[in-house]
């Protein structure tokens, strides 16, 4: 199904029937359909909604940058405009980004899921440093190249240096993730006063199991369950064990 917002076409899908909404939120370069065991184990108890974010799956992308306020903000106009009332809110990586400032919004929210969640700043370690360097300084030797070389070396550096999520991304979509990334969304984490259970890889090379642990204590009314031996989607690396445990979370909200 498809649904307009701000001049863009959302896709989204609806599952199950009972009274108790619940809206995944994926990470960034995710669709809806690497959510499709925790949906398949939960639609029999809840409504379930789950979309695909402007650019990716079958949603269309603008004609213009955007920043993650612009993505919560369709996030809150979809829950309006479709009346999805005090909804359960599951969000992945990219995900705990916009219901970071989702729950500041004048919306009624049951509670939270966060899992492997995105928002802090990171760290600059002097291997990140040493690399972003690098990779300005060899740019800078393109002068010297013939200008038919000049574009293959550039090409060949951004595959060299950039991170999978940055390769993988439409060009006129690059800006727009450059903008998510460099917003610092701790200020807004730790006004978050909903009952939160936070799930997290333990050995999650992308967002830290540190992160989840600082998380825990910015958010006062919150849990924290590492998910053993897993990286970056514990929802996909162990499925049955974390929808497991997702779903005696929420067994008592089933109405």
């Amino acid at each position: 199904m498809y649904i307009t917002i701000n001049n863009i076409n959302i896709y989204y899908e609806k599952y199950g029937t009972k009274k108790q909404t619940i809206l995944i939120l994926p990470g960034w370069g995710n669709n809806r359909c690497t959510f499709d065991y925790l949906i398949n184990f939960l639609q029999d108890y809840f409504t379930i909604y789950i979309l695909d974010y402007p650019g990716f799956g079958n949603s269309t992308f603008p004609n213009k940058d955007l920043n993650i306020y612009d993505y919560t903000e369709l996030i809150y106009k979809f829950i309006t405009k479709l009346n999805i009332e005090n909804p359960i809110l599951i969000g992945h990586s990219f995900g705990g980004r916009i219901i970071s400032i989702l729950t500041t919004k004048n919306i009624k929210i049951k509670k939270l899921l966060l899992i492997d969640i995105a928002g802090l700043k990171k760290k600059r370690n002097i291997k990140l440093l040493i690399k972003q360097t690098t990779y300005k300084l060899l740019k800078k030797l393109k002068i010297f190249l013939p200008n038919k070389l000049k574009k293959k070396y550039l090409n060949y550096l951004f595959n060299k240096f950039s991170s999978s999520d940055y390769k993988t991304l439409d060009k006129k979509m690059l800006k727009t993730f450059q903008n998510i990334v460099q917003e610092d969304l701790t200020n807004y984490i730790k006004q978050i006063k909903l009952e939160t259970l936070i799930l997290w890889g333990e050995y999650d090379d992308i967002t830290p199991i540190s992160n989840g642990i600082k998380i825990n204590k910015l958010i006062k009314n919150s849990s924290l369950i590492p998910i053993s031996n897993t990286k970056h989607f514990p929802y996909l690396e162990k499925k049955y064990l974390v929808s497991r445990i997702i779903f005696e979370y929420l067994k008592k909200d089933i109405i």
